[in-house]
């Protein structure tokens, strides 16, 4: 890992206050902790086809597995990606798709294109969704884009969560593997905690990042309070491939321990589409 010791002894004290203020927060978290009833979502990139396809029979689907909460991808930035067909719906008829399948959409994520030229009518359009977070799937930099690049393009982030925060929609960047590189020594995510405004921006920590050496629990810890979400997969060494919840290296009771002190409210599974039905059935047995 690349989480210096003096930002873990740094963040120590924090993280023990932390603990103390997000122990009645992340309310699908302290479910899975505590025994009680679990909550716990899906995104839908994996399964876009099927989704567009039947929207309101994928969402009854997904609900039947135990899934309570469904993380969309915005129709307007993922047009070209397969969600043009759900651009049909209004904000409110979607809405009243998923609730009427069982779920709930607190989050969703976006293109960095629709937030630089179309800002306030995603705010608009995740307002009438009822969502409480915005994400930003990915920056617009080059697979071998320098520090500067990155930093440039956390500023501007910052800059657009001002307005999300006025509208009381809480902005949040989820990474992929690319930002666990290194320039110049330096790793691009450590990078990108240290040029966020850690009230405007928080983290959706992709957990596939594993398969690198990098646990979501260790960043949990040493930057308390800066996560909102996380996307859930796992990973097996022996097989070299992707394989159900519980089944991999990931340390789940470690993770849910640790997320707390790390602030997360909602957890997405995000795996290949045959991996979600034993995924929601080892989260329900957690």
């Amino acid at each position: 890992m690349d989480i210096s010791r003096r930002k873990f002894i740094r963040n120590g004290g924090a993280a023990l206050a932390s603990t103390a203020l997000l122990s009645s927060a992340p309310m699908g978290l302290a479910s899975c902790t505590a025994g009680g009833s679990r909550s716990f979502g899906f995104q839908v990139w994996t399964i876009r086809k099927k989704l567009v396809e039947d929207f309101p029979g994928t969402l009854r689907e997904m609900a039947a597995m135990g899934y309570s909460e469904v993380e969309m991808c915005s129709p307007l930035g993922y047009a070209n990606m397969g969600f043009e067909p759900l651009n049909a719906l209004s904000a409110v008829e979607m809405k009243q798709v998923i609730e009427d399948a069982g779920l709930t959409c607190t989050s969703s994520h976006y293109t960095l294109g629709e937030l630089r030229d179309h800002l306030d009518d995603r705010i608009g359009w995740a307002t009438d969704m009822g969502m409480k977070q915005m994400v930003l799937s990915s920056f617009w930099v080059p697979v071998d884009g320098a520090l500067d690049e990155y930093r440039e393009a956390a500023d501007e982030l910052n800059g657009i969560a001002m307005k999300t925060r006025e509208a009381g929609i809480q902005m949040a960047f989820h990474n992929h593997h690319k930002e666990f590189q290194k320039r110049d020594g330096t790793l691009i995510y450590d990078l990108l905690l240290e040029t966020f405004d850690p009230e405007l921006v928080k983290m959706q920590f992709q957990v596939a990042v594993v398969n690198e050496g990098y646990h979501a629990a260790d960043y949990f810890r040493a930057y308390p309070g800066r996560f909102i979400s996380a996307h859930l997969a796992d990973w097996s060494d022996e097989l070299g491939a992707q394989v159900p919840l519980g089944q991999g290296i990931v340390d789940w009771e470690d993770f849910f321990e640790a997320a707390r002190t790390g602030g997360v409210k909602n957890i997405f599974v995000e795996m290949d589409p045959e991996h979600f039905p034993e995924s929601a059935e080892y989260l329900s047995s957690v």
